[in-house]
């Protein structure tokens, strides 16, 4: 029997990069993903999978938020919400008003607002099934830094969005814990995606990060680790040049700020 075996999960932003990779990695251990982007690609890109049910829908929207709800609803409940979708992009502080007004909602309508609807409208399905997973993807920005570039300083909306991130974790990891859902944060640094390779002119990442940035697939294999172990209200952080491992939990007041 497959870890996921009856388990039905949703995964946002799952048309490309992390999402994706979410989403096969799901299916592979036995769940029936709905998987859904603002994306049409989603549709075609896991077309034929007879265990993933792709839907083109917005996160920052109460009515997709409450279509994708319902079709997880019908095929078996929600067991496991992984809120991926998420929006990045340079905001420097001295951007004009217009610009700046427009990237906060961008960014914060999927980032903290579209995490908001799906997670709130997952819990009561969660809660019916006896209990699961909300795994928010986060990134190590929010982690004690152990490289140079933490934080780089004309992303201040992205960092703000991650950062508040932090409270959601936090507050319905212990808020739920009494209903048997565990709740945390993934945080990793450079990977192998879409969003990383479109910073540069050519779609390529530059030789040495290519040699050592992280892939999808071993973030994927991360939250199979976390599923597994079971803890809750916590950060967990892959940085590039560290092995990809879920590590020891900790202490309370180190769990979401390391």
């Amino acid at each position: 029997m497959a870890l996921l075996d009856n388990k039905v999960a949703i995964v946002s932003g799952a048309a490309q990069g992390l999402g994706e990779a979410f989403t096969r990695r799901l299916a592979a251990e036995g769940a029936t993903v709905v998987a859904f982007d603002t994306q049409a690609s989603v549709e075609s890109l896991f077309s034929g999978e007879s265990n993933i049910h792709a839907l083109r829908a917005d996160v920052s929207k109460r009515e997709d938020v409450e279509r994708v709800v319902a079709a997880a609803a019908a095929l078996g409940g929600v067991h496991i919400l992984v809120n991926n979708a998420g929006r990045w992009k340079k905001s420097p502080v001295t951007d004009s008003w217009d610009k700046a007004l427009a990237d906060w909602d961008e960014i914060m309508d999927t980032n903290l607002k579209g995490v908001m609807l799906l997670s709130r409208a997952c819990v009561p399905l969660i809660r019916a099934a006896g209990g699961g997973d909300i795994v928010n993807i986060s990134t190590y920005y929010v982690l004690p830094a152990r490289s140079d570039g933490t934080n780089p300083p004309d992303t201040d909306l992205y960092a703000a969005s991650k950062w508040a991130l932090n409270g959601f974790t936090d507050a319905w990891a212990k808020y739920l814990a009494k209903d048997n859902i565990r709740v945390n944060g993934l945080c990793m640094g450079a990977t192998d995606t879409p969003m990383l390779r479109g910073l540069f002119a050519d779609g390529q990442l530059p030789p040495e990060m290519a040699k050592t940035v992280m892939s999808a697939e071993a973030i994927a294999g991360l939250m199979i680790e976390l599923f597994r172990d079971g803890r809750t209200g916590e950060n967990i952080g892959a940085w590039v040049g560290s092995p990809v491992t879920l590590g020891p939990r900790k202490a309370a007041h180190e769990r979401i700020s390391g």
